[in-house]
């Protein structure tokens, strides 16, 4: 069997600090006879020197386009625009596969170099379940920062910290507030309802249940409310323009954790553009006021503790990395994509 090569890559966004791999796992990886050549970057949180003492092996930002072809590109968020045709298998997070604006640019890069997309969203189980996922920190840091805006203690642009400031922030900012999560026993519903909890506030939490037949009304009368669903089908949205309107709204703050803008599936379409690190709140309403947080790489403000926990759940899988399995769940899942969309080509590269 030939020897499996990662090539963990530079994030090319300037506020991405994670990486889906740290050293400590690095070095399990290279112990288990894996190859692993590890980009420099300014920005991650673990430095290249921490890599190379793992036994890893160093490259310039950016290289992994001359990567071996059957290097394995590991990352977490958007690829360059360039080059136009991917030879390689790449791991990360490509939103491609619900209709999200660049998708079917993005599959058409890969079927034209030959290459294939593993999306780290479709690495599930025999049951469907995510094995390795960044939600608990995206709805931890979704609701605190919806709460230390709301009590008007929010200090922008963002920059990363850590749990024990962050802790400190909520524990020290005031203010009563009534407050929702939506998807409150998923990932990212717990790691809400434990901000939140360090906030003083107990939440009011929704579920499959109470989203069946949802209650508006009931959802405008919380002061802040922290959406974490996502939903791999279309469904009724959660809010809809007509009912920011609705007079005697409380709602106040609202915090998207799912970011699910441009989807089909999106189920809060009051607004088509993100926020981010620089200007994280954008108002959406001025009477009643009412206030939005959507930024879509939340884990990356705590990304020691983010990335820890990540790649704590993807060594597995990249220890067992192969043909069948999750691996093969996620190949099929890209063909698929690609058929629904009429990009094919026979020559799909296996894993």
């Amino acid at each position: 069997m030939t020897q499996l090569h990662l090539w963990l890559r530079h994030e090319t966004r300037t506020t991405e600090r994670r990486t889906p791999v740290v050293p400590s796992d690095a070095r399990r990886l290279v112990e288990s006879g894996v190859t692993l050549t590890v980009e420099r970057s300014p920005q991650r949180i673990f430095p290249i020197e921490a890599y190379e003492e793992a036994g890893c092996r160093g490259a310039e930002a950016g290289s992994w386009v001359s990567a071996p072809p059957d290097a394995v590109v590991v990352g977490l968020k958007e690829l360059p625009d360039e080059p136009s045709e991917l030879v390689h298998r790449h791991v990360f997070f490509g939103h491609a596969y619900k209709g999200q604006p660049g998708a079917a640019g993005l599959l058409r890069r890969f079927v034209s170099g030959g290459g294939a997309l593993l999306d780290l969203e479709y690495l599930v189980d025999d049951d469907g379940r995510r094995l390795a996922a960044f939600g608990y920190w995206a709805g931890y840091l979704g609701a605190a920062l919806a709460v230390l805006h709301a009590r008007g203690a929010l200090r922008t642009p963002l920059e990363p910290t850590s749990k024990p400031q962050l802790e400190a922030e909520l524990r020290a900012s005031e203010g009563e507030l009534s407050a929702l999560v939506i998807g409150a026993l998923g990932r990212s519903g717990r790691g809400a309802r434990v901000a939140l909890g360090e906030a003083g506030i107990e939440p009011t939490c929704w579920d499959l249940a109470e989203t069946r037949d949802l209650d508006r009304k009931a959802l405008l009368d919380h002061e802040l409310v922290v959406n974490t669903v996502l939903t791999t089908r279309p469904i009724p949205p959660f809010l809809t323009d007509k009912d920011l309107d609705e007079p005697g709204r409380r709602l106040r703050m609202l915090s998207d954790v799912t970011v699910d803008v441009g989807s089909p599936m999106n189920v809060l379409p009051v607004y088509d553009t993100t926020t981010d690190w620089e200007q994280p709140v954008r108002r959406l309403r001025e009477r009643p006021p009412l206030d939005l947080i959507a930024i879509d790489n939340l884990p990356s403000l705590l990304p020691r503790e983010a990335s820890t926990d990540f790649s704590a759940a993807l060594l597995p899988p990249l220890l067992d990395f192969g043909h069948g399995g999750p691996w093969g769940r996620c190949l099929e899942r890209f063909h698929q994509a690609c058929r629904e969309r009429g990009i094919t080509d026979s020559e799909f590269r296996n894993v």
